[in-house]
Formats: C-alpha cells, structure tokens, sequence
C-alpha cells in the first residue's frame, strides 16, 4: 500500500505543478475560445489542462517501475506499454481539438484508432464470467469489438459530463477510488496477479484527478479539454479491460470453499462489464439520454445542446457547487454501493443503507432553494453563501446605499475578469497570429471538452 501512495502522491503532484505553466501557454498558444451560449462559465477559460494531466501519468508511471513490487506489473505484461500508447494517441488527439478543433467523425475515429493499438498490445477481453456458467472463451474478433466499443463508450461518456467545474474530474476520481478497492481486494485478498494492472492504473487515475481538480474546482482558473477528458476515460476503460474476463472463478472458488461465495464475490463482474459500467453509471445515463433526444428530434448525436444533466441541475435553481456535489454524490452511492455488495455478507444492510442514503440524495436534490445558515461560530470559516442572512438585509443595505431596490435586485452578479499577469500575458501574443480569445474557428460535434 505504501508504494501505492507514493505513486499517488507523485502523480498528484507533479500535476498539480505542471496545470499553472499549462495554464500560461495555453493562453499564449490561443487555446482559449469565447464564451458560447451553451456554456455555463463567464468568462473565456483556457483549456488543454490535459497535457499538465499527461505529464503527471509519465511521472506516475515512472516512479512506478522504480518501486520494488510495481515493477512486476512491467514485467509480467504489456499493459503499461498499452496504456501509454493508446493514452498518448487520445491525448495528442484531445490536443489538436482543443486547440484547432476537430470534427466530430474524425475524433470518433481517432478513438477507434488508439483503442485498436492497445487491443494489438493486448489489452483484449479474453473471457466473459456467466452465472452459473464460468468463465465463456470469446474469439480475438469478437475480444475486439467488445474492448474497442468499451473504449469509445466510455471516452465519450465521461466526455458529455465534462460541463461544470471540476465535475467530469472528480467522477472519474471517485469511479477511480471504487475501481482501485476492488481490484485491490482482488489481487491481495485472492492473489488474482491478473488484477494488478487495474490497480496500478485506478491509483494513476486518482492522482491525475486530485492534482488537477486543485485548479479545476469552481471557479475553474483552467479546463482540461479534451486532451483531458478523453484521456481519462480511455485510462478508466483499460483499467476495466485489464481486469474484467481476466479473472478465471475457479481461483476464487478455491479461496472461499464453495461456488455459492464465489458468486457472491464476484457479483460486479460475473455479470460482463457490470462493475465497469457502475462506476460511470451517471455519465453513461447522461451519454445515452443525449444520444436518444437528439435522434428523436432529428438531430445528429454529436449535436451541442444544453440539456444535459448537469444543465438541468443548474435550471431547477442548484448553484453550481451545489450541482457538482449532487452529481458526486450519486456517482459515489453508485459506485461505492456496488463494491460494498461484492465485499460483505450482510447484502440486507448494504440495501438499506444504500435506501437511507438514496432519500437524503432525493431530499437534497428536490430542495434546491435550500441554504443552510452555518452557526455563528464557524461562520467565518464557510463560504460567504451560508453566512448571509436573507435577501431582506441585501436589499436594505442596497436603499441605504443610495442605489433603488429594484436595481439592486436586478443588478447581475459581477463577472470576474482575468488577473494583471494574464492581460500582460494576453498583450504580449503576436497580433498577427491567432487572437488568444477567438482564435478558434467555427467546430461541429462535442469537441470542446465543455458544456456539451
């Protein structure tokens, strides 16, 4: 566990060092389009914070193979080097989006591409786990088409929620926590050496995140664009392939006595896919809904729209912090809640627990004018949203100023502009190049990497 947290702290940190200097060239090199009306910031935000992202996945898995048992990992397969390619192919794709802007066919190609490259590493499902049945052989072909639609699914999936601050990273991290305790429990606690790369990935993918999410949390000094989003779910698709069909039940069965616990032990991956598909359970609803409403209303998939789950949050009169941490909350109970049920014996307790939680997260959800007044003496300490006493003493503060009450109920909150150092840094970019505001043209499909 030790070199573990090592390896997460590395990757957190040097991603964490590198988003500030991204953040410079990105304004610098123009990666910073206008605002559009189906954006929720207000102001033009750089993005491409997924090559700060990318430099702390290099350093991870660097730290990694100096490490007395992570070495193993490099060893004993061709994961780590699938990774790093098909990763590396995503990322220079999510680059050249961000920046330039690519169509959305191309893209979807291009994802095709990178996980094509990490299946002919061997990156492959092998084996589908069937109740009742064992572990059922797939050919290569069909190995293929499975792992390379997982791929593009989840690509995409966490691609569509990337919408609000902080929001498509911090569900990756926590689809990442639950990912890293089960393959974990799988590999110590039944010494399935099959689970060890999925480990090793899910720690990666936890460090990316809480590195990035410093800089990311509303509100969002950068954005991680596509080159980040893409990224991550490719990086959270390999570290489902790496260990779903790759575990043979008879191992299990042989450590709990009887197939009945066997069953049970794999209860988020007897049933193909299931605990893959768990843990971005409210990123694929979000992909699957959009795809659905487009097509109904005669509009291609890849068309940019404002109604997405994380919109309606917004529309129902969440604040944005608010929607994010609803948004986490029911990713966690989702992801979480399948992994407890794999681990303990008492299924009963797990679905009344999960029940308990569910009608706090229904209550919350269904009371979005809700403000909860901090005490006195912590008030110092919260943000200034729970410290105000009522829109009563806004307004009377705004008579006694002098300004008309009417005006000071309308008068929309102030935008923030962008800091002394990035106007100078805005100035000094050659007039005669790309503009570091509108330097992007006109783009179909969900390339932006926000606000899809």
């Amino acid at each position: 566990m030790r070199e573990y947290l090592l390896v997460l702290f590395c990757t957190a940190a040097v991603t964490y060092l590198l988003t500030g200097p991204v953040r410079k060239f990105a304004i610098a090199a123009g990666a910073m389009p206008p605002v559009r009306a189906r954006d929720v910031h207000r102001e033009p935000t750089p993005r491409l914070g997924g090559i700060a992202m990318f430099g702390g996945l290099c350093a991870g898995i660097l730290v990694a193979s100096q490490l007395d048992n992570l070495s193993k990992v490099f060893s004993q397969g061709t994961d780590i080097r699938a990774l790093l390619s098909g990763a590396g192919i995503m990322w220079l794709l999510g680059v050249l989006d961000d920046k330039w802007g690519v169509d959305a066919l191309v893209k979807l190609g291009g994802q095709m591409i990178a996980a094509g490259v990490m299946v002919w590493q061997g990156v492959t499902v092998i084996t589908l786990p069937v109740p009742g049945v064992g572990a059922v052989a797939v050919s290569p072909t069909q190995g293929m088409v499975i792992s390379v639609t997982m791929v593009v699914v989840m690509v995409n999936a966490v691609n569509f929620i990337d919408g609000l601050d902080g929001l498509a990273g911090g569900m990756v991290c926590i689809a990442a926590m639950a990912f890293f305790l089960y393959s974990y429990r799988l590999w110590y606690g039944y010494t399935i050496t099959d689970a060890a790369p999925a480990v090793l990935f899910s720690v990666l993918l936890i460090g990316m995140c809480l590195g990035f999410l410093a800089h990311n949390l509303h509100p969002a000094r950068i954005f991680m664009g596509d080159s980040g989003s893409m990224m991550l779910g490719l990086m959270l698709a390999v570290a489902a392939i790496s260990i779903t069909g790759r575990v043979d039940p008879d191992l299990i069965t042989s450590e709990t006595g009887s197939q009945t616990a066997t069953v049970h032990a794999l209860v988020p991956i007897y049933i193909p896919l299931l605990l893959p598909l768990t843990v971005i359970a409210l990123p694929l609803a979000d992909l699957l809904l959009a795809v659905v409403r487009r097509t109904w209303a005669g509009q291609s998939p890849f068309a940019a729209d404002k109604r997405h789950l994380h919109h309606r949050l917004l529309q129902v009169g969440h604040s944005h912090s608010r929607a994010v941490l609803i948004m986490y909350f029911w990713a966690a109970l989702i992801a979480f809640g399948t992994v407890a049920f794999s681990v303990t014996n008492t299924g009963r307790t797990v679905v009344l627990t999960l029940a308990g939680l569910c009608l706090v997260g229904l209550v919350v959800l269904l009371t979005p004018r809700f403000r909860p007044r901090a005490p006195r003496a912590v008030q110092a300490f919260v943000p200034p949203r729970y410290r105000r006493r009522g829109p009563g003493r806004a307004v009377a503060q705004a008579v006694e100023g002098g300004a008309p009450a009417a005006a000071a109920a309308a008068a929309p909150a102030p935008m923030a502009e962008l800091s002394a150092k990035d106007k100078e840094l805005l100035g000094g970019v050659d007039k005669g190049g790309s503009s570091a505001v509108g330097g992007r043209g006109h783009r179909s499909g969900h390339g932006s990497g926000r606000a899809r």
